[in-house]
């Protein structure tokens, strides 16, 4: 076997708050601010890690799940070195530090609302975000480079990928930034599941429209037998969501906005094996071709639903030319359907731009990270079916909604109770529903006999007026007239919270 190369590196001052130029970075910052947990060991074959994240948002939520770090795990019945990292965008804080949200604090919603406001300043009136283009720098300070394997020396198996679920068809690369690069379309930089299928062949599965089955398609037609491509592990948070979003058109580099927003352009070295470009900060990077016109049985696997995704009797695969990586490169796990996938916030943002077009009197819109396929929006209210008209307009426009929940401007889309009490007490059934039998949605929905078809439901839960059948006129909200004829209640209380609760154990 041929030794790895090393290559020296100079030691970089870690910084505190975002943009961060890696992963790494980014989860040493949250780290100082008590939000990554150090495990020294977990057990792989009982599946350890993942009953650890299920247990930790089912004990904690979504929200206060903390990222954890195992620096070991036992696979196969021996102990591999690690670390395997796990739920890397843990609450709101994560966000807000990544985007680079100036002394970020307060509680989830002050910082939902911050990262917000920080990133709808940076989006252009056009509704595109800012563009600052890659540069590439020398080997020789690219983290990414310093051990580097080739021929004999690959061997995909000795790092901590694994099997998530027992269902899966075997170990994934569950994070992986996939790189592709087109001649007139130029680069393509997106997030697809990889299933391990051996030390020098991974699964690539790209759905049949998504940019990568686009760009392969291409190269087909170009006459190429085989496309050279790049899997990322551990790119900055930034450039691994915006790989995993859809605000790029095909075409766009998604490194140009990744650098728009980081404020600083994104550093690249290029490959071992190709002309392809790749992170210079990230932890791992594996270098192969995919061919055009073969395939192989892929899956099943559990997607983000929380369902087993189907097996496939053919996908693409990828053969593995080199590998490089960090000396013991983090490898980063996903737990699909389990965790937070990825950051949101700027997809929440362009959302929101984009439908504040066509409904004008559209106050806030939020998508829920524990319910899939439910998008929650709030309006100012002034015309009958002003409710129902908002909600056809995400139904038409929205993949991903599935059910469409529309209330008033006073309640808070991130509190539950108000959703709920909303729903017991301002929607009737009958008429603030409107069924669509059927409309384009997301092709991993379980519930779906068609993949790309979909049924979607909305509900108008604002407070329906006498010409939509509402009663003549609507009580005040009991919470309001305390706001209003006792202004200083809740603050007399939140002043004293603490003094209350001096001395409790319960």
């Amino acid at each position: 076997m041929s030794t790895p190369e090393h290559v020296a590196a100079p030691a970089a001052v870690l910084p505190l708050t975002g943009p961060f130029d890696s992963m790494r970075d980014f989860l040493l910052a949250l780290e100082r601010r008590g939000r990554l947990l150090r495990v020294a060991s977990m057990d792989q074959d009982l599946f350890e890690p993942t009953g650890f994240a299920y247990r930790a948002i089912e004990q904690l939520g979504y929200h206060a799940a903390p990222a954890f770090l195992v620096e070991r795990i036992r696979r196969g019945g021996e102990w591999i070195d690690g670390p395997l990292v796990g739920n890397v965008f843990p609450g709101w804080l994560a966000e807000a530090l990544a985007y680079g949200v100036p002394s970020p604090s307060g509680s989830d919603r002050a910082l939902y609302n911050a990262t917000r406001e920080h990133l709808a300043r940076k989006l252009g009136a056009d509704g595109r975000w800012p563009k600052i283009p890659p540069v590439v720098i020398d080997q020789a300070s690219a983290p990414v480079r310093e051990v580097i394997h080739r021929g004999d020396d690959i061997d995909l198996t000795r790092y901590a990928f694994i099997q998530t679920n027992p269902g899966d068809a075997g170990a994934y690369i569950t994070a992986g930034t996939v790189f592709m690069e087109d001649p007139e379309l130029g680069r393509n930089v997106a997030t697809y599941r990889c299933q391990v299928k051996g030390p020098r062949r991974i699964g690539l599965n790209c759905e049949v429209g998504q940019h990568g089955w686009n760009f392969i398609q291409r190269a087909k037609k170009r006459g190429l037998a085989a496309m050279p491509a790049a899997v990322v592990i551990g790119a900055d948070p930034i450039t691994f969501s915006i790989g995993t979003s859809k605000i790029t058109g095909l075409g766009e580099d998604e490194l140009e906005v990744s650098g728009g927003l980081r404020g600083r352009p994104v550093e690249l070295v290029r490959c071992e094996t190709s002309d392809i470009h790749v992170p210079a900060h990230a932890e791992l990077v594996i270098e192969g071709e995919i061919p055009t016109d073969q395939g192989e049985e892929e899956g099943p696997y559990g997607e983000v639903y929380g369902y087993m995704g189907l097996k496939k009797p053919w996908n693409f695969y990828m053969d593995i030319k080199a590998i490089t990586h960090r000396p013991r490169p983090w490898i980063i796990n996903a737990f699909a359907g389990v965790t937070k996938v990825t950051m949101s916030m700027p997809q929440a943002v362009s959302n929101f731009v984009q439908y504040k077009r066509t409904i004008p009197n559209l106050v806030d819109l939020y998508r829920p990270v524990e319910t899939i396929g439910v998008v929650l929006l709030s309006i100012d209210k002034r015309m009958p079916g002003d409710g129902m008209v908002a909600g056809q307009h995400i139904a038409a426009g929205d993949l991903f909604s599935k059910t469409i929940i529309v209330v008033d401007k006073d309640i808070d889309l991130h509190d539950k109770n108000q959703i709920f009490h909303a729903l017991g007490t301002r929607w009737q059934p009958s008429p603030g529903s409107l069924l669509i039998p059927q409309t384009r949605g997301f092709p991993l929905d379980p519930s779906a006999p068609t993949r790309w078809v979909t049924s979607k439901m909305i509900i108008d839960a604002t407070r329906q007026l006498p010409a939509e059948g509402g009663p003549e006129k609507w009580p005040q909200v009991s919470r309001v007239i305390i706001q209003e004829k006792s202004p200083g209640t809740f603050e007399l209380v939140d002043r004293r919270w603490n003094e209350y609760f001096q001395g409790w154990e319960g």
